[in-house]
Parts: structure tokens; C-alpha cells; sequence
């Protein structure tokens, strides 16, 4: 099949960087002569027929900004058979071959039963600041959250030593640890919380005990999806056992999706995104693009959505070492 026109969209949580991979796509398509479709606001912008031409000029000076130009959606409607059946002639109705699908798990689930439904081909580029995508040793976002958590992490770290305080900061993660693991380590946390490991406010409340007399505050980095529970359940847990200890909580929440793009995510993002349209022109499809051992991969949708992405355990380990 000739691809002559490529559709390009960002679906579910926005990430910076996707700006970035909006624009390789953009001007990938017209280094290779083929024409690129902006989709506006994910699936539910397919439904609704939001689509329109992009050239060269469309994505000039919009690297360096967080957020998504092409907005972005979760869509129920899409979820239904007649919407997707709404979805695809609004696709071919603009002789639309092709899709990248930029977002996360979601994202990959919609794009997966959109090609296997009506055989339009989709690759997928992952975006999303949670890094918890497999087949990619990052995902678009994901350092520009960590630097945007330790950042906090640092200012906080400033209040805590003036205070003598015990600080919780919960940082995003519903079912991954990744960015409390890098913003912990980066941010000289005294103990992480991830939903990948158990007992950690146990080990940490022993290890505590024998810091204390010298540690006159210390720093916790908590990932909202923690089994022991969110970063407030588990400061009230803390000073219930040390009653002597002033702790605090902070919850960064969102300001960890938006801002600038670090250098490495608008690289990341390029890279995944011009081979995005390379390999569809080549013939790849039902895949999502990464970069592991930074080299381009690609995985099949089915993996990259079911198969779990375990946090490294090697910096697990080393957290250990530095923080005990």
C-alpha cells in the first residue's frame, strides 16, 4: 500500500516533548513528499472531524513549548464500535493512509483495535512523563518531570533544613515508580516509595531510628500510586511513630507534565517521531517506536501495552546503599 497522506495526533495526559515529536512528524513527511494531517484533540478530534493540512511552517518555533499544539482528549466515544466506525470515515473521508499515534497506554489500545478494526496502519510514539511504557528505555516527558520534580525537591529541601522538618513530597505515578526512583536518587531523598516494592516504611522507619540523633530533617519522595498510600497517609503513619518528628507534605501534582522540554526529551521526541514516518513509509506498522540502548526499536502494540516495565533494579539497589 502507498502512503501519500499520514495523520499525526496526541491522545490521553500531555508530555513535554510532544510538541517536539508533532514537528519531526510534520517535517519528516515533507522531506519524504508525503502530506501530514494535524488531528485535533486525540480521538475524540477524529470523531469530530477536527482534522486539517499541516505544512513545514505549521509546527515552526513550537519545540521549546510544553503541552501539545494538537490539544489532546480521553474519549469515550471512541471506546464504542460506532464511534471508531465515525472515526474512520472521517479519516478516509480526508484519504488519510496512516496514523502516529503519539501518548501512552491508552493511546497504543486505541490505535491497536483502530488498525486491527479497519486496517489503517498505525506506529506509536510514546508519550507519557510516567516511563512506563515497554519496549522503550524512555518515554517523551519523562526527563523534563524528573528534572521539573527535583527542582522542587531541591526547594523544599531548603525549608526543611531551615525548619528541622520531615518532608513527604508525592510526586505522579499511579502504577509506576519511575520519576519518585530518578527524582528521588537526583534529589538525595533519606527513602523512596514506589508501588514496585514492599515494606518500604518499615525498612525506612528502622533505618530512621539509627539517622536520627544526626539527621536533624530529612526528605521522602513518595509516587502517588504507593501500596502503603498516598503521601498524606503516609507522613500521618510517620508521626504517629516519631511524635517528636514536625512533618510536612507536599504534593507536586501537575506542574510535573507542563514547561519547557529538556534537550533530551526534544531529541528523544525528534527521533522517535521522524522515524515514526520513515517506517510507515517503509511498511511497519502496528508498532510503537523507542530507543533502547540508544538505538531505534520497535515493539508491537500488544507487547508494548500489556507487557510491564519494571523500574531499574540496579538504581533500586543503589537508593538502598546511598540512602541507609
Amino acid at each position: 500500500m502507498e502512503i501519500k497522506k499520514i495523520g499525526v495526533f496526541t491522545s490521553g495526559g500531555d508530555a513535554p516533548g510532544m510538541n517536539a515529536c508533532v514537528r519531526a512528524v510534520v517535517r519528516a513527511g515533507v522531506h519524504f513528499g508525503v502530506e501530514v494531517y494535524g488531528i485535533h484533540g486525540g480521538y475524540q478530534g477524529m470523531i469530530e472531524n477536527e482534522i486539517t493540512p499541516m505544512q513545514a511552517s505549521s509546527v515552526a518555533n513550537i519545540i521549546q513549548y510544553g503541552g501539545t499544539i494538537l490539544k489532546t482528549a480521553r474519549s469515550k466515544d471512541f471506546m464504542s464500535p460506532e464511534g471508531r466506525k465515525k472515526a474512520y470515515e472521517n479519516i478516509r473521508n480526508h484519504d488519510i493512509d496512516a496514523l502516529v499515534c503519539i501518548g501512552g497506554n491508552g493511546t497504543y489500545t486505541g490505535a491497536m483495535t483502530f488498525q486491527n478494526e479497519f486496517g489503517i496502519p498505525c506506529i506509536g510514539c510514546p508519550g507519557t512523563i510516567d516511563n512506563d511504557l515497554f519496549g522503550t528505555d524512555y518515554t517523551i516527558g519523562f526527563d523534563t518531570a524528573i528534572n521539573t520534580a527535583l527542582d522542587a525537591i531541591d526547594k523544599i529541601r531548603d525549608t526543611a533544613d531551615a525548619h528541622n522538618r520531615v518532608f513527604f513530597i508525592e510526586v505522579m505515578g499511579r502504577h509506576s515508580g519511575h520519576i519518585a526512583l530518578y527524582a528521588g536518587i537526583a534529589g538525595g531523598a533519606e527513602g523512596i516509595f514506589i508501588p514496585e516494592k514492599e515494606n518500604e516504611f518499615e525498612d525506612i522507619s528502622n533505618t530512621y531510628i539509627k539517622k536520627s540523633r544526626n539527621k536533624q530533617f530529612s526528605i521522602f519522595v513518595v509516587a502517588e500510586g504507593e501500596e502503603d498510600g498516598h503521601a498524606y497517609e503516609i507522613a500521618k503513619k510517620f508521626q504517629e511513630r516519631f511524635p517528636e518528628t514536625d512533618s510536612r507534605v507536599t504534593v507536586l501534582g501537575h506542574i510535573q507534565r507542563g514547561g519547557k522540554p529538556s534537550a533530551n526529551d526534544r531529541i528523544l521526541a525528534s527521533r522517535l517521531g521522524a522515524h515514526a514516518v520513515k517506517s510507515l513509509l517503509e511498511g511497519q506498522n502496528g508498532v510503537a517506536v523507542g530507543i533502547i540502548n540508544n538505538q531505534v526499536t520497535f515493539t508491537p502494540f500488544y507487547k508494548a501495552i500489556y507487557e510491564k516495565k519494571d523500574i531499574n533494579e540496579n538504581l533500586w539497589i543503589m537508593n538502598n546503599i546511598l540512602t541507609r
